[in-house]
């Protein structure tokens, strides 16, 4: 019997949870990617964090991150090049709890607009 694997932290949940081409002519396959994936593309794409950082933030190791991040540049790739829709959804996550984690995450999308906001407001 296989151990049950550890969940990965995500920040929070996408505001867009699905991508694809616009067109009657161009429903396709839908790819689904899993919140992890998600979370660690934009960890490493968006924020530039390296896999040693992203692996402490979403509390696994590192070769999970790497294989995560090949998977999910995989189903991007795949979505791009052949004019796929891609899903966001599932996993085995947990979602950071605001109050308690929030304030260590500068990365948190959360924090990210709130410092957006208080930059708008004090300029």
């Amino acid at each position: 019997m296989s151990r049950p694997k550890k969940l990965r932290k995500v920040c929070e949940k996408p505001i867009f949870e699905r991508f694809g081409p616009s067109g009657e002519c161009c429903i396709r396959d839908t790819i689904l990617m899993t919140l992890e994936e998600y979370e660690v593309i934009r960890l490493i794409d968006h924020r530039n964090l390296d896999q040693i950082e992203t692996s402490e933030k979403m509390g696994v190791a590192r070769s999970t991150i790497q294989r995560i991040y090949k998977e999910a540049r995989e189903k991007l790739a795949d979505a791009l090049v052949n004019g796929k829709n891609l899903k966001i959804q599932g996993g085995q996550y947990e979602l950071c709890e605001k109050k308690k984690q929030m304030k260590d995450c500068p990365d948190c999308p959360a924090q990210i607009r709130r410092r957006r906001r208080n930059k708008k407001t004090n300029a």
